[in-house]
């Protein structure tokens, strides 16, 4: 499909684009202007200019000031921020009296309202676009994804507090708020929590939460059937918008032109954007530049990969909503051996719950093994020393170095006799091999932690435990 982009042009001293008028400007002024302008495209490049420059008018020139309008709020202040001070500076080189040049809005009329106030309809005001459109618009909620259900730490507290902000504010707080992580690590839960939130404690707003996907195939809809003006009017009247995987538009150039534009409309009108996708702004590919300024605008909040404190925290969370017993061992073991991310988590607990449930057996090691077996073996490698030693240390908090020194205390012994042991069981490695991964020891050293592993196994349970949870976290 064509682009629907502003084809390269002169920079803009005649008003064909914006429906505003350089009328009674002075000539000289006009053509400073173009020189100016054609410098700061050469400066910031094409897409940058055609996006923040070409929509510029010259309205006038008063006690050397100049005053240049640009059609929206949003254009005003980013142009302040970004491109103001170079602007002053290139003009003064063309125009020494020039004390500085100021960016305003000016929206012009159109013919039906150019002789009656525009008056902006208040937020929540659209309730019979609400009626209509809401529930056609927006993808269903899944009422499981509130703020209460979402297990909180460091890899998503941040992007948590923003999405509870944007949630709770009476006013916007950040536009948009771009929430970004990989598969499966809780934006989704995240958008579901703000759009049930704000729909419950201000029904009166008006949220659409949608794929990208499904954006893109409504406006192709709409081009097909040659109704776009019903397309915008839905979607520049909502309160709130809220958009799911924004990558899936990546090098559509008619729908990223689409929603460039629908994006502008609300920012301007003070509506809120809440945006996902699996990457930052700046890391998406076969995005417009101009789109990747506008989504990197507002708070952009990752969400990283899960630690190991977090899964944990996440299994005993749903364990507790099934309402099920499950061995803290068992919880501990998943939440080593299952890294990916949240779902596939969750999806293993089930399983291993509903087992139980189903053939009527406690919850045990073994049973969760045997249960995940397909699961378990897509991460299955060869265990090397090294790796026992690290696990075996972390699991009793001492040092690696631990497993190297001639130290004889027991809080020391104990856990290197156990991964002796394990790498007995685990790998292929000749007894004096061994010896020489601990330190340099003698084969005699290994085969007597050999067995006196074995006998603490026999004897005490908890040790017992220990050694096999350690064990099937290797083996996995």
């Amino acid at each position: 499909m064509e682009s629907m982009r502003d084809m390269p042009g002169k920079p803009h001293i005649d008003t064909s684009t914006s429906g505003q008028s350089n009328k009674g400007v002075p000539e000289e002024l006009l053509q400073q202007w173009e020189s100016v302008a054609n410098q700061m495209r050469a400066e910031i490049g094409e897409a940058s200019y055609q996006s923040w420059l070409r929509p510029m008018t010259v309205r006038s020139m008063e006690n050397g000031v100049v005053t240049i309008s640009v059609p929206t709020r949003f254009m005003r202040d980013w142009a302040t921020a970004h491109y103001q001070d170079r602007m002053t500076e290139l003009w003064r080189t063309a125009n020494t009296s020039l004390k500085g040049v100021e960016v305003v809005v000016h929206s012009a009329p159109s013919a039906e309202t150019a002789d009656t106030p525009v008056k902006r309809s208040p937020v929540g005001s659209a309730a019979t676009v609400r009626e209509q459109h809401r529930d056609d618009l927006s993808a269903p909620l899944d009422g499981r994804f509130t703020f209460d259900q979402f297990v909180v730490g460091k890899p998503n507290e941040f992007a948590y507090a923003a999405a509870r902000r944007v949630a709770e504010a009476d006013s916007v707080p950040f536009n948009p708020l771009f929430l970004y992580g990989g598969v499966g690590l809780g934006k989704t839960h995240l958008m579901h929590a703000i759009a049930g939130h704000i729909r419950q404690d201000q029904p009166e707003r008006t949220v659409i939460y949608m794929s990208a996907e499904k954006f893109m195939y409504r406006f192709v809809s709409a081009l097909r059937e040659q109704n776009t003006v019903d397309f915008k009017q839905q979607f520049r009247s909502v309160d709130v918008l809220m958009i799911d995987d924004v990558q899936f538009i990546a090098g559509k150039d008619s729908t990223q032109e689409e929603f460039f534009h629908t994006f502008n409309a609300l920012v301007d009108q003070g509506r809120q954007i809440v945006i996902s996708a699996d990457k930052s702004p700046s890391d998406l590919e076969g995005m417009e530049e101009r789109l990747v300024s506008r989504l990197n605008c507002g708070l952009v909040a990752d969400i990283h990969a899960t630690t190991y404190e977090l899964r944990l925290g996440i299994l005993q969370s749903k364990a507790h909503k099934l309402g099920a017993e499950v061995p803290a061992k068992v919880l501990e073991f998943l939440a080593h051996k299952i890294t990916a991310n949240v779902r596939e988590l969750e999806g293993a607990l089930n399983r291993v719950v509903a087992h139980s449930q189903l053939v009527g057996r406690d919850i045990s090691l073994e049973t969760s093994q045997d249960v995940l077996r397909d699961l378990l073996r897509a991460n299955d490698r060869r265990v090397t020393i090294e790796e026992i030693q690290k696990q075996v240390a972390s699991h009793f908090n001492v040092r690696i170095s631990d497993m190297h020194s001639a130290r004889r205390a027991r809080s020391v012994a104990r856990p290197r006799q156990v991964a002796m042991y394990l790498a007995k069981q685990l790998t292929s490695r000749s007894l004096p091999e061994i010896g020489r991964k601990f330190g340099g020891r003698d084969h005699t050293t290994v085969m007597h932690a050999v067995r006196k592993v074995e006998e603490l196994r026999e004897h005490d349970t908890t040790f017992n435990e220990d050694v096999e949870l350690l064990r099937r976290m290797l083996e996995g």
